[in-house]
């Protein structure tokens, strides 16, 4: 392999790897933080703190006898609470001796049930807070981009979409589209309307690109769309947005700050939520769905965009985060509070074995969910593609 080759590689994998790595370490440690604090809140000891798993590479032990350390993989991180593991049911066998009174006070089993929710509500919690934080400070430090919503804006290509029938037809953003079809246009919502009645037709644009008048034909992708009647409608979609022209951005006060922040991190938990609705009901497709090599890719390309691009990014995966976490699914949060709340209804927890297999199907659908969401980084990181290629 040449130096310069080598270099190139190392380089590549400094740019993608680093940015990935601070990402995931912020948000882990921030999410178990909530865990931790609410645990010693609640006179819980807690035993271990790690970011990452496998072999110890740095740690320590503070005054409280938490062993803080971080681990060879970064891929995530745990707090281990003491009597956390325990259920009423083998609290007490042959080979365990019963908890003296000292160690019962610190149990994390023995708490009540209020304790206990609180204390694992507290990470996905604590993600959200993080999110509101991220965001009212880049609103103060940074500002509120404002634009005249109230002017049309100009058929002219702001941006586009990765795969999209634009980016295939050959668009570049800056275009200034002034035919479509046969029709003579100036605003961006004639193209807007002139696509949605053309779905998988061969479409012809003229446009104008640095000056020169250029004939370009798109065929823009068909799409389904329910109407509140409940029938379906297919409209075509291009993939492109409009130019917003100049941007100002306007630095808000603390105060609005964070209530801006709270808005922008309901707005993205609504959208987040909107996209799962879709693809469960088959109205969106599950090909955006990404894991750790999708959010390794993004993490490099968003850090060279700067530091705000980079804070949005973490805001936006921590609330992805906290809001995975809360769904009702054994080995995550949201499982463990469903199992809270049977046991307050039932006034006695669920047997060991039904949590045990609990946990065995909440195992599954993560390992299936993980699968899933690789497969869809490789395909759309072209891996099988290369792999092919290096074959023949």
């Amino acid at each position: 392999m040449e130096a310069s080759s080598f270099m190139s590689n190392v380089s590549f994998i400094w740019e993608i790897g680093v940015p990935f790595l601070v990402a995931l370490s912020v948000l882990v440690f921030v999410h178990e933080l909530g865990h931790y604090l609410v645990a010693r809140w609640n006179g819980v000891r807690v035993e271990v703190f790690s970011i990452g798993f496998g072999t110890e590479l740095k740690g320590w032990t503070d005054r409280a006898g938490t062993r803080w350390k971080i681990c060879a993989i970064p891929l995530g991180g745990y707090v281990k609470m003491f009597g956390e593991s325990e259920t009423i049911a083998d609290e007490v066998t042959k080979d365990q001796r019963p908890l003296t009174p000292e160690e019962v006070a610190v149990s994390f089993h023995h708490k009540s049930i209020a304790q206990r929710a609180a204390i694992v509500v507290a990470g996905p919690l604590v993600n959200y807070i993080f999110a509101i934080i991220a965001f009212a400070i880049l609103f103060m430090a940074v500002g509120m981009p404002q634009t005249d919503t109230t002017a049309p804006l100009p058929a002219i290509i702001g941006s586009i979409a990765p795969g999209s029938a634009a980016e295939k037809a050959g668009l570049k953003v800056g275009d200034r589209v002034v035919v479509a079809g046969d029709e003579k246009i100036t605003l961006f919502s004639d193209l807007q309307r002139i696509v949605q009645a053309s779905p998988a037709m061969s479409l012809p644009l003229t446009l104008v690109r640095d000056g020169s008048e250029l004939r370009l034909t798109v065929v823009p992708s068909a799409r389904e769309i329910s109407e509140r009647s409940g029938g379906k409608i297919t409209r075509g979609q291009l993939g492109v947005t409009a130019d917003p022209g100049p941007i100002e951005y306007v630095r808000q006060a603390p105060h609005q700050a964070i209530w801006m922040g709270i808005e922008r991190t309901y707005v993205v938990t609504v959208r987040i939520l909107a996209y799962i609705r879709d693809v469960v009901v088959g109205t969106q497709s599950a090909e955006e769905v990404g894991g750790i090599l999708r959010i390794a890719q993004m993490s490099g390309q968003v850090a060279e965009l700067g530091i705000a691009n980079y804070v949005t990014f973490l805001a936006v995966l921590s609330i992805n985060l906290g809001l995975i976490n809360l769904f009702p699914v054994p080995l995550l949060d949201g499982g463990h509070l469903a199992f809270y709340a049977i046991e307050a209804i039932r006034g006695r927890p669920l047997g060991a074995r039904a949590q045990e297999y609990g946990f065995r199907l909440g195992l599954v659908l993560v390992l299936a969910l993980f699968v899933f969401a690789t497969w869809n980084d490789l395909v759309h990181l072209k891996f099988f593609e290369f792999i092919a290629n290096l074959l023949t």
